[in-house]
């Protein structure tokens, strides 16, 4: 079936037909988030939500998540979209009849939280873990959940609010780093059919804003600390208040001319969050993440972004219990020097007075 050009799956018009026989008339439902909410799980959220609201009513609706909202531009979308997300220790998830995972498998819980039983899932990863749920929508193919939930609006014929619009235009942009990473046609099929009806000018302003005044003082650091190495930046920022504070100054450093990939290291509570940008043209950040510090902490990526996570202890065996600037400079440059030295292998110049 092909609604306002965009083709919609069989699958989804199945599980469409299943979904709405599973939810009763002024049901109550909890939409759980796994991680730090970000915009394609948001908007997922919202678009189930409205679905269930048009088609059979919900007495209660409740967004929860596992940890709180971090990144600034997510923090501006959920102002912008009116949406409360609420702590999952905060809530009584239990006193909703029934549990939506989205964006997320049941895999993916850990500790206490794996026991929860989701009764629907949405996701677009490739699937885990064995775990089952009464209704599974699952399509790693795909860019953005946010273009599978878009084919379930259309088919289930309700009307989609403007700010719904917008919430998932800007699912599809972040969650395709505008179309850069793997992205299918019903993705850019989806995005076309949201710009139409969507707040552009809101996106904008979400997206200006996104660096809290606090954060000014890690990029400064990062700019009397860098280190440089033949297009390959690196630096320690010490204690940082989130990763979204290595992800920013990383982000930034990476539009440095001649700059090919950028590792920025933070300590974020009882760990050394590690973030990896490239251009994805020369390096593979995901693998050379893994290479460096996949024996030491867990974390993943692909070729122009990548995240590792590192326990303090091991960190502490590694690097010594200083955790000094230096201690810590001297741990990365020796997990990342097999690079270097294949870069070196290139023949690649190095500009003088450069370091590392």
């Amino acid at each position: 079936m092909k609604i306002k050009s965009i083709l919609i799956k069989p699958e989804t018009e199945n599980n469409l037909a299943r979904l709405l026989n599973m939810v009763e008339p002024d049901d109550s439902l909890a939409i759980l988030i796994h991680g730090s909410p970000d915009p394609d799980a948001i908007a997922c959220g919202m678009a189930l939500r409205e679905i269930l609201r048009q088609t059979k009513g919900l007495s209660r609706c409740a967004f929860v998540s596992t940890d709180p909202t971090i990144r600034q531009q997510n923090i501006e979308l959920t102002f912008a979209m009116h949406i409360n997300i609420q702590l999952i220790d905060k809530i009584d998830i239990n006193s909703f009849r029934l549990l939506a995972l989205v964006d997320a498998q049941p895999s993916f819980l850990r500790g206490a939280l794996s026991s929860l039983r989701p009764h629907m899932v949405f996701d677009h990863h490739p699937r885990g873990e064995e775990w089952s749920a009464l209704l599974e929508d699952v399509r790693p193919s795909y860019g953005a959940l946010s273009t599978v939930l878009t084919e379930y609006l259309l088919c289930a014929r309700v009307k989609i609010p403007r700010n719904l619009h917008t919430a998932l235009l800007y699912g599809i942009k972040t969650d395709t780093s505008n179309f850069d990473r793997a992205t299918t046609m019903e993705d850019i099929s989806s995005y076309t059919y949201h710009t139409r009806y969507a707040n552009m000018q809101l996106i904008r302003r979400i997206e200006l804003n996104q660096t809290p005044v606090r954060f000014l003082k890690y990029f400064d650091h990062a700019f009397h600390h860098m280190k440089n190495y033949r297009g390959r930046r690196t630096c320690f920022l010490g204690q940082v208040e989130s990763a979204d504070a290595c992800v920013q100054v990383a982000d930034f450093f990476l539009r440095i001319i001649g700059t090919y990939y950028v590792v920025i290291a933070g300590l974020v509570e009882e760990k050394l969050c590690v973030i990896f940008r490239g251009d994805g043209y020369r390096q593979d950040c995901g693998s050379i993440a893994k290479k460096a510090f996949g024996s030491f902490g867990k974390g993943g990526g692909h070729r122009s972004a990548a995240r590792m996570e590192i326990p303090i202890a091991v960190l502490k065996q590694l690097a010594g219990d200083s955790l000094s600037q230096q201690s810590i400079d001297e741990f990365l440059f020796a997990r990342l020097k097999r690079d270097y030295r294949h870069g070196s292998r290139q023949g690649e110049q190095t500009p003088a007075g450069e370091n590392i």
